[in-house]
């Protein structure tokens, strides 16, 4: 809770869970938050996700009626009637190019269990799908400073169509925060150790689909351009917030320090044109043949 209250003190108005996240204890923690702030909360915006409870987690699985039972338990989890936000966690891509399924969404809408809806989504091609879909209010995708490629089409076609881009693993699993060596070990629950060759989900969710040794030699590069007075954690915060089109960045905090520091990201002056430079070259050199091609 505490977490959640620097983040919120420090400016944050947008809090990201989902209900599979400690099934549904994260859920159950936000409502509570939410609720104990009372009239303060009036500027927050709640958004959860659906579909992963689903098991198998298949695209058959995507129905009205399991639709209906996950918002339920996110609404009484969060202790709310109607959720602001409900996202389809990273689906089956054939769900996401079926008619049936934003007509679905939209029921959902009309029934008042959702305020809107949005995907979250693993690659470019996903995203663009979703967003020429005329309802859906957002998308949520990997961008950071190590996964370039949504700058090319996603951004500019969600402009062009009024759709929010929510950034997520904008610190690409830790990485930017140039904290990690070589001699750095991930206990042994950590997607950081057990999925870096996506065995257990995208591997593009875990250290932004980069190999952990290349990703050390960019992350130093990336330090080594950070502006004086900021982190580097900061300063790839700034550069996503920045991007034209993002609507909000979604870093984890597991610390007050943390959540404070985080929010403070979202004040950073404009960075540098030198600064924007090095980034793309980091990406150009070093990472675009193992990520450009792939998601």
């Amino acid at each position: 809770m505490g977490v959640l209250a620097a983040a919120v003190d420090a400016g944050v108005t947008f809090l990201d869970t989902a209900d599979v996240y400690g099934d549904g204890r994260s859920e159950k923690l936000v409502g509570t938050f939410v609720a104990e702030r009372g009239g303060d909360a009036s500027g927050l915006t709640v958004a959860t996700k659906m579909g992963r409870r689903a098991d198998p987690h298949v695209a058959e699985a995507y129905t009205l009626d399991a639709y209906r039972g996950w918002t339920d338990r996110s609404r009484e989890n969060l202790g709310t009637d109607t959720l602001d936000l409900v996202q389809l966690h990273c689906p089956p891509t054939a769900v996401l190019g079926r008619e049936q399924t934003y007509d679905d969404l939209d029921t959902l809408v009309a029934e008042g269990r959702i305020a809107a809806y949005g995907v979250s989504v693993e690659t470019v091609e996903e995203a663009l799908t979703a967003i020429a879909r005329p309802n859906v209010a957002s998308v949520q995708i990997i961008l950071n400073a190590f996964r370039l490629k949504p700058l090319d089409a996603v951004l500019p076609a969600a402009r062009a169509a009024g759709v929010g881009i929510i950034a997520r693993v904008p610190l690409a699993s830790g990485l930017l925060t140039g904290k990690y060596t070589r001699a750095t070990t991930f206990a042994e629950n950590d997607h950081r150790n057990y999925n870096r060759d996506g065995s257990h989900f995208d591997v593009g969710e875990t250290f932004s689909g980069v190999d952990y040794e290349t990703g050390l030699a960019a992350a130093a590069e990336f330090a080594a351009l950070v502006p004086a007075g900021l982190t580097p954690a900061q300063a790839a915060l700034a550069w996503v917030a920045q991007q034209d089109g993002v609507s909000a960045v979604i870093p984890g905090a597991r610390s007050i320090a943390q959540a404070q520091g985080n929010a403070a990201a979202g004040s950073v002056p404009p960075l540098s044109a030198e600064f924007l430079a090095g980034v793309r070259d980091i990406y150009d050199r070093l990472l675009r043949a193992q990520i450009h091609p792939r998601w």
